[in-house]
């Protein structure tokens, strides 16, 4: 079933959380003696419900449905998912665990500014500081972030226009273009310009890996991965003192969304830096930032 989603049209980080989904299904299925494809609903359901048991979140056992599902689409297979009994077992987990996320803190300009002034300033803190700086100032996806290639930054008078060659809302690669300003406080331009030139990066990817030695690693195919993000940024902030567990590569992109929010920026323009193509999401964030803001209570409590 992993072969099939070479193929997939599906994102690349969609892709292969559902290769990851299906090995944890196709192992299952070795331990217990059922067939991983095609499935039948029998084995679906227990293995839905050995995940419920063994402490898995509605949404990942929800992602790893989809994920079955999909193979056996792919595999031009029958899907086992559209049985009833399946249905009724995966409603069970979702009544039972719940499917309320676990919402990771915003990384708001004054969390950033914490974590800026703990980057040490050597190679490995000046690349920390560009994407730590860009990552908020373009409210980027941890995947477009480390995507970026040198070719994707083009200079302008007021800043930087950065092209997101490809997103999870751009499927089909069109690219759309996202403005950076110079800035006066946390100055994403410089410290990007900072790092480049530091690095001495004239082209391909951005973001690099960086030796214990203080060596760039060179190649056009050599980037910093997804996880990357989450773990430079979980590190700067266990220096700040903050709890680093509440923090996730989403941090850079909530953060972002949120202090705009607070700030009294457009709902429309924060939409544009951020690449949302549904409002209710963004409007989630504007919500909690302003939670306390003209309360209704506020007069009488």
């Amino acid at each position: 079933m992993v072969r099939a989603y070479q193929q997939a049209s599906k994102a690349d980080s969609t892709v292969r959380a559902y290769r990851s989904d299906v090995r944890v299904f196709q192992a299952w299925c070795e331990r217990y003696g059922f067939r991983s494809l095609p499935a039948s609903p029998e084995a679906v359901a227990g293995f839905l419900a050995h995940e419920a048991e063994a402490g898995r979140s509605a949404s990942t056992i929800g992602r790893r449905l989809a994920a079955i599902s999909y193979g056996h689409k792919l595999a031009k297979a029958a899907d086992p998912t559209d049985d009833e009994d399946v249905r009724a077992t995966m409603k069970g987990i979702r009544r039972r665990i719940g499917t309320a996320p676990t919402q990771k803190a915003a990384a708001t300009v004054d969390v950033l500014q914490m974590l800026l002034a703990r980057t040490p300033d050597i190679l490995t803190g000046k690349r920390d500081r560009a994407l730590l700086a860009l990552g908020f100032a373009g409210a980027f996806r941890r995947s477009e972030l480390v995507a970026l290639d040198v070719e994707d930054l083009r200079e302008d008078p007021e800043g930087l226009r950065v092209l997101v060659k490809r997103s999870k809302v751009d499927q089909e690669g069109r690219g759309f273009e996202k403005a950076i300003p110079h800035g006066r406080f946390v100055r994403p331009v410089a410290l990007v310009r900072e790092w480049l030139d530091a690095a001495r990066i004239s082209a391909g990817p951005v973001f690099r890996p960086v030796s214990r030695s203080g060596n760039v690693r060179q190649g056009d195919g050599v980037r910093l991965t997804d996880r990357s993000v989450a773990n430079i940024l979980q590190g700067y902030c266990a220096a700040a003192g903050l709890d680093a567990s509440t923090f996730g590569a989403h941090s850079l992109r909530a953060g972002y969304i949120t202090t705009a929010a607070e700030r009294g920026a457009d709902l429309a323009r924060i939409m544009d830096q951020s690449g949302h193509r549904d409002p209710r999401t963004v409007v989630g964030y504007i919500r909690r930032a302003n939670a306390f803001k003209g309360h209704s209570g506020s007069g009488f409590l």
